[in-house]
């Protein structure tokens, strides 16, 4: 039976658990290094071979044999996390939804046994940002993170310029969220994800193809239709909050665009007089950075 954590005391670079079972803690000793990376993984050949290389190019990390409170991975101030599903049980789907929502910032690869494609696919679409199948060797689950958090320290390098503002939208790097007269639109990562990635297209057309591709990291199978769900529910919640304007615009057969329109009467639109003020308030009818 895995070990139960329960401590989760300052980094060290062994196992942070007290085993219930005959589970032996391995010792590691990493140096402070560019990347500081969680393990959440109790299969002690796996963890031990990982530790060695992980010590070996001074990435400061911490292994845990069971899953922590999300609390505890938000203190720890993480660049990446590998996880094991396998590990979690019943309550591992969950806790990957919850992670992925509370630490939008986090690169996180599971790393697990035999699975389905299903079982891939819901992995990816909750916010994982890569899958790994063991036995792998260790230095694809190092590149790999490498690869995650260098798109994850790309996307970050915009928060300088401030958040763009298109209509009544505002979309914050930083956050990881968009925003309409200060409220909350409650995007997941992914859609987030979309969402910058259109809008950083200044009213380019994207092809699916390529919006599956820098977005979910992979190329899109064929038949595949993500793409078209997700932009569904990113278009739903902005019109929740920010009826009165178009976003998001189809281009069949192709792929999408990002340019914010002012509704027109045959849209449905409502208030638009107020909506125009607001436009010709300052708020610009094209994507700008504050």
């Amino acid at each position: 039976m895995p070990a139960t954590l329960v401590a989760v005391p300052s980094w060290s670079g062994r196992i942070e658990s007290q085993a219930t079972s005959t589970e032996r803690p391995y010792s590691v000793t990493p140096q402070p290094g560019p990347i500081r990376l969680a393990v959440i993984d109790s299969d002690s050949g796996f963890v031990q071979v990982l530790s060695k290389r992980l010590e070996g190019i001074s990435w400061e990390h911490r292994v845990l044999s069971a899953a922590p409170p999300i609390e505890d991975l938000l203190a720890m101030r993480l660049n990446a996390l590998v996880v094991d599903l396998a590990l979690l049980g019943p309550q591992a789907w969950d806790f990957l939804e919850r992670l992925c929502n509370a630490l939008p910032g986090l690169g996180i690869v599971i790393c697990t046994g035999p699975s389905t494609v299903a079982q891939r696919v819901r992995g990816l679409r909750l916010g994982a940002d890569d899958w790994i199948s063991k036995p792998c060797h260790p230095e694809e689950v190092l590149a790999r993170v490498e690869a995650v958090v260098r798109r994850r320290k790309r996307a970050s390098a915009r928060v300088d310029a401030g958040p763009m503002v298109a209509g009544e939208l505002e979309i914050r790097v930083d956050q990881f969220q968009g925003f309409v007269g200060g409220q909350s639109i409650d995007l997941t990562r992914r859609e987030f994800e979309l969402l910058h990635l259109l809008a950083d297209g200044e009213g380019q057309v994207l092809q699916r193809e390529e919006i599956y591709q820098r977005v979910w990291g992979y190329a899109m199978a064929r038949g595949d239709r993500s793409v078209d769900v997700f932009i569904r529910k990113v278009r739903h919640k902005l019109e929740r909050v920010s009826p009165d304007w178009t976003y998001i615009h189809t281009h069949f057969g192709i792929g999408y665009r990002f340019q914010p329109e002012i509704k027109s009467a045959e849209d449905g639109g409502e208030n638009l007089e107020a909506a125009a003020a607001t436009a010709e308030a300052g708020t610009p009818d094209r994507l700008r950075s504050r």
